[in-house]
């Protein structure tokens, strides 16, 4: 089954609710009117109801049923700057507070952090520091983990990978490039990804030598450590970790050689490269980047998305609620 009829399937009737802090873009309203309508999800829009309805109206989307909060006078606002204010522990004064709930993504930000909503979606008008910034002050990262990181999930037919971290880290260090394969074993469980871990190298086994090799034996020994119930291994060239017959010559000990499902890469650099190489080339959808390492989930979206990306992104977004409250 696809990806997406699958994640449909799993969130429908679920209860899941998202806020989307950009109420009046029409690529917003369009998969909001959607989800909503095919109860798939309860959706929270933010701005200017007025506003929100004449563009609802003008595109032809039917959003009853959509709750509609408008960040500059809800009647919680001073309740969630004084919430603001706590989390912040002194970095914000009461006035800071009060402006920065009147933004929309700190407002729906505070709202993922309080409770009110299960996560967030946002990214087609503000940057990606706009959406991660008020993520990573409020909501911040789950014990144990250090910093936040960015996944594809990457399908063709029946085929289905992950790819980590290929949008936020430049040069993970060793213990950075450990949590983000566990982390990344979690989200390919969640996706329906059996976790087999590859920590990707230009070395297999110790058939080359350097910093950038010693620096990826040294996260995999860290990540087996962390989470030795889930196969990862590595040193491995990408051949050997997903070609049979290679990773049986290259690692006839492993486990994961030639056997693969995530593969984690040892910087941003070859990540980006990497993950664009099999989505031009290869044919395969590239979903994401799915960021991982938060207590709760926020989804950042390309300002050139699309309104089926902003769908789908719920769906991803609504997948790690659940998969979050199974943990």
């Amino acid at each position: 089954m696809d990806l997406f009829a699958t994640l449909e399937q799993n969130v429908k009737g679920q209860g899941v609710s998202i806020v989307f802090p950009e109420g009046t873009e029409p690529r917003i309203l369009g998969a909001v009117a959607r989800l909503q309508s095919q109860g798939i999800l309860n959706a929270v829009v933010l701005g200017n109801p007025d506003d929100i309805q004449r563009v609802a109206a003008d595109n032809g989307f039917d959003i009853t049923g959509v709750t509609i909060r408008n960040p500059e006078d809800d009647p919680e606002h001073d309740q969630l700057a004084a919430a603001f204010m706590e989390r912040r522990h002194g970095k914000a004064t009461a006035e800071q507070a009060a402006e920065a709930v009147r933004d929309a993504t700190y407002f729906g930000t505070m709202l993922v952090y309080t409770g009110a909503v299960d996560g967030l979606v946002s990214g087609t008008v503000h940057s990606t520091a706009n959406t991660v910034r008020p993520a990573l002050q409020i909501i911040k990262t789950k014990p144990g983990v250090s910093r936040t990181s960015g996944a594809f999930i990457m399908q063709r037919g029946d085929e289905r990978y992950l790819f980590a971290d290929t949008a936020i880290n430049i040069d993970p260090s060793a213990d950075e490039l450990a949590e983000i394969a566990v982390e990344s074993a979690g989200t390919a469980k969640a996706f329906g990804i059996d976790p087999k871990v590859a920590m990707l190298s230009f070395s297999t086994k110790g058939s080359a030598a350097g910093d950038m090799v010693t620096k990826v034996q040294e996260a995999t020994a860290k990540a087996q450590a962390l989470a030795p119930d889930v196969p990862i291994d590595g040193e491995l060239q990408f051949d050997a970790a997903f070609v049979p017959s290679v990773g049986a010559q290259k690692a006839p000990d492993s486990t994961v050689a030639g056997h693969a499902t995530v593969f984690v890469f040892p910087e941003l650099q070859s990540g980006n490269i990497g993950y664009k190489i099999a989505q031009r080339l290869g044919g395969f959808q590239a979903v994401g980047p799915i960021l991982q390492g938060l207590n709760q989930p926020v989804s950042d979206l390309s300002r050139g998305a699309s309104t089926e990306d902003v769908y789908q992104t719920a769906l991803v977004t609504a997948t790690q609620v659940l998969a979050s409250k199974n943990d």
